[in-house]
């Protein structure tokens, strides 16, 4: 008698499986942030011989210049080796996703070529360093993506580096007018990014780090409207700041969490949330919930926050 063979089939239904640990080193620390870009920008115009000849022949700031001449062109030195006579160009351009392409014919003044072109190839700055995955050593910073200031759009990132930064003056926030931590940018590479998404920067961290004292992340809905601390480095002394967390938005892709600063340590040194505190970890019952990244301008002791679970699965793309 033949015995029945059945074979049970797993059916396979698509799901997120995700690699990043549930403990992350938390610090709060500046970091200095240089990001270079695909292409290179072009962000004002300039006469040449009392003509706009960049802007006449088609050019709009944040226009990305790609190639020239068939030429890939990846930065300004690039750009400057091939434009090196009197010449008519064409240049391919990328212009909010689409692509375009322009002649422009250079003119030789005083002794030099001149394009009518100002151009830039990268952004740097200041923020806080979110987290470092203790395991995948993926870090994230930020909480939200860079912006290129001219064009206010995305900035299209090639490549870019973390590194150490000290805080050496703070310039306070008031209602509607924001105010900045002044750092200064050692040379000390921490790490490499890979990634500028609307919810924070992205690489692998490349320094030793210390994995001693890791802090336990935990899920938007164990989030409660209470108190919280966020945790920030300022002239070298790490402390964790109260907060109080005012609403809860699971909808929005990166305004999570409402909160506003109850600690008056933090608001006699700083007045209120400022620019390069964005990615400062938020926790909650010793376990990190999220992240700082916008301010309310009108109210600058009030900002926003992003859950860490989002930058987290964000993160760890990576490793795909």
């Amino acid at each position: 008698m033949k015995k029945k063979i059945i074979l049970l089939l797993l059916l396979l239904i698509p799901f997120n499986v995700f690699a990043y640990s549930d403990k992350l080193i938390i610090s709060g620390t500046p970091v200095g942030i240089e990001v270079y870009s695909k292409g290179v920008y072009v962000i004002d115009f300039y006469k040449v011989n009392n003509k706009y000849i960049a802007k006449d022949a088609g050019f709009r700031v944040g226009d990305i210049i790609e190639e020239i001449d068939n030429n890939k062109v990846s930065n300004i030195d690039e750009l400057n080796n091939y434009i090196n006579k009197v010449n008519t160009y064409n240049f391919k351009i990328n212009r909010n996703g689409e692509y375009k392409s322009i002649s422009l014919k250079v003119i030789k003044e005083n002794n030099s070529i001149k394009t009518g072109l100002y151009v830039k190839d990268k952004v740097s700055g200041i923020g806080t360093l979110s987290y470092i995955d203790p395991n995948t050593k993926i870090f994230a910073s930020l909480g939200h993506e860079i912006y290129e200031s001219t064009s206010l759009s995305k900035f299209r990132l090639e490549s870019g580096y973390i590194y150490d930064a000290n805080i050496e003056s703070i310039n306070k926030s008031v209602n509607n007018d924001i105010g900045e931590l002044h750092a200064s940018i050692t040379n000390k590479e921490l790490g490499v990014i890979n990634k500028n998404e609307i919810n924070g920067i992205y690489g692998k961290y490349t320094d030793d780090f210390n994995s001693d004292e890791l802090v336990e992340i935990t899920k938007a809905d164990n989030i409660k409207i209470d108190n919280a601390k966020i945790r920030l480095s300022l002239n070298d002394n790490k402390d964790d700041y109260d907060i109080k967390i005012l609403s809860i938005d699971k909808n929005d892709q990166v305004k999570n969490i409402f909160f506003e600063i109850i600690d008056d340590r933090l608001l006699n040194k700083t007045g209120g949330v400022v620019q390069g505190m964005s990615g400062s970890p938020i926790i909650q019952d010793n376990k990190v919930i999220g992240v700082v990244n916008y301010v309310v301008v009108d109210d600058v002791k009030k900002g926003y926050g992003i859950f860490i679970e989002k930058m987290l699965e964000e993160g760890d793309r990576l490793l795909s």
